[in-house]
C-alpha cells in the first residue's frame, strides 16, 4: 500500500491524504484503459490483480518490514499494518463518496434522469473506489503474509486464490459475518453486516466471478446520495478492518501450524516414519480438519527440504493401515520415544484429542516402550 511519511497532527494527515489522492489519480488512469465489458464481465480485476502485485512483490518481502520496524515483533507490525490500511480507506472513501455526490447533484441540477451508477462521473468514482479498496486489502493481506512468513507463490494460481480468500473474506460469507461483530462498533454493525449479506461467493475460483462479487458488494456503499459520504467512510474503514483481522486470524494460524511443522522434523532421527506417525493419527477418527491438511502438507515439505525424504509409498496410500505403521516401527532398533511428542502434538493442532486419537496414542506408547 501506498504508504505517507509519519508524522504528527496535521502534517501527518495532509501526508496521508496526499498519498491517498496519489494512488486514486494511478487507479483513474488504470480504469482509464477499461472498457464497459471489463467491468461488467468483473475481468478488471484480473487485470487490476496483475498491476497491484508485479511491482508491489517485488518490493515488499521480510526484509524491507525488519528495515522498516526495526525490533517490532510481527504481531505488533501486522495491527500497525491493518490500523494504517483502515486509515487510508476511510479517507479514500471521504473523497469517492464527495465526488460521487456532486456528480449526482450536477446531474440532477441539469435536469437529467439517469441512475446514478450510469453516469460517467459517478461510474468512474465507484470504480475508484473499488479498485482502491480491492487494492488496499490485497496488498494488506500480501503484507501479513509475508510477516508470518507463510510462503506465497503468486505465479501457482492455487497460492494466489487463498490470497484472494483471505483478502476478502471469501469462505462462505459465514466467517466474515461472524466476525465482524467482534471488529467494529455496535451501532455499526448493522451497516457492515448488510455489506457482508448481500452476496455470498464461496469455491468459484475464476477471477471475473471476484470481480462481478466485489462490484456488487462495492455499490451499496455510494448508492445512497447525500448520506454517502458518512456511510462510505464508515463502511471502507470497518470493512479493511474486517478483512485485515481475518487476514490476520487465517495466516497467523497457518504460521503457528508452520511452526509446529519446523519443529517436529528439525530435530527428527526419523524424518520418515514421523511422516507416518503424523499421517495415522491424522486419519485416526476418519475426519480431516484443515489445519490437519496444513499441518501434512508443511511437514512432507519440511522433511523433503531438510531431509531430502520423499515418501512416494505414503503419497499412494488411501486408507492407511496402522499395521503397516506398527511393522515400520518394530523394524526400528533405536530410541523413538521422540514419536510420542509427535503424536501428542499432531493430534492436538486442531484442538483436544479425540477418542481414537488417544487410542492409537496409546498403542504407539506401548510399542515405543517395548525398544
Amino acid at each position: 500500500m501506498t504508504e505517507a511519511p509519519t508524522g504528527t497532527g496535521d502534517a501527518d494527515d495532509n501526508a496521508a491524504r496526499e498519498a491517498v489522492e496519489r494512488e486514486r489519480a494511478e487507479l483513474r488512469q488504470f480504469i482509464k484503459g477499461l472498457d464497459p465489458h471489463d467491468i461488467k464481465s468483473g475481468d478488471w480485476f484480473s487485470k487490476l490483480v496483475a498491476q497491484a502485485l508485479s511491482s508491489y512483490t517485488a518490493k515488499v518481502d521480510w526484509q524491507y518490514f525488519q528495515e522498516k520496524y526495526k525490533g517490532v515483533p510481527a504481531d505488533g507490525i501486522v495491527e500497525q499494518r491493518i490500523t494504517m490500511a483502515s486509515r487510508y480507506a476511510a479517507l479514500e472513501g471521504g473523497l469517492s463518496a464527495g465526488a460521487y455526490s456532486a456528480a449526482v447533484a450536477a446531474t440532477i441540477g441539469s435536469g437529467g434522469g439517469a441512475s446514478p451508477l450510469t453516469l460517467p462521473a459517478a461510474g468512474v468514482t465507484l470504480m475508484v473506489d473499488l479498485t482502491y479498496i480491492t487494492q488496499l486489502q490485497l496488498r494488506l493481506a500480501y503484507d501479513i503474509s509475508v510477516l508470518y512468513r507463510v510462503p506465497l507463490d503468486l505465479s501457482d494460481p492455487d497460492d494466489m486464490w487463498k490470497l484472494i480468500r483471505v483478502a476478502f473474506t471469501i469462505k462462505g460469507g459465514e466467517l466474515a459475518r461472524e466476525g465482524v461483530t467482534k471488529a467494529v462498533p455496535f451501532v455499526v454493525r448493522p451497516l457492515i453486516k448488510k455489506f457482508y449479506s448481500k452476496t455470498v461467493l464461496t469455491a468459484a475460483k475464476g477471477l471475473p466471478i471476484v470481480g462481478k462479487h466485489l462490484l456488487q458488494r462495492n455499490v451499496i456503499k455510494v448508492g445512497i446520495p447525500l448520506v454517502g459520504i458518512p456511510l462510505t467512510v464508515v463502511l471502507n474503514r470497518y470493512t479493511t478492518l474486517v478483512a485485515g483481522r481475518h487476514a490476520r486470524a487465517v495466516l497467523r494460524n497457518e504460521a503457528r501450524v508452520i511452526e509446529l511443522a519446523v519443529r517436529l522434523s528439525t530435530g527428527s532421527q526419523y524424518p520418515q516414519l514421523m511422516l507416518w506417525v503424523a499421517w495415522l493419527v491424522i486419519t485416526a477418527d476418519n475426519k480431516i480438519g484443515d489445519d490437519e491438511t496444513l499441518l501434512m502438507k508443511h511437514l512432507v515439505r519440511i522433511v523433503r527440504d531438510l531431509h531430502g525424504v520423499v515418501d512416494e509409498e505414503l503419497a499412494n496410500v488411501v486408507d492407511i493401515d496402522p499395521d503397516d505403521v506398527w511393522k515400520r516401527l518394530d523394524a526400528e532398533p533405536g530410541d523413538l520415544t521422540e514419536l510420542l511428542d509427535v503424536a501428542n502434538r499432531v493430534a492436538t493442532v486442531d484442538g483436544d484429542l479425540t477418542a481414537r486419537e488417544k487410542e492409537v496414542i496409546a498403542e504407539l506408547h506401548d510399542r515405543c516402550r517395548r525398544h
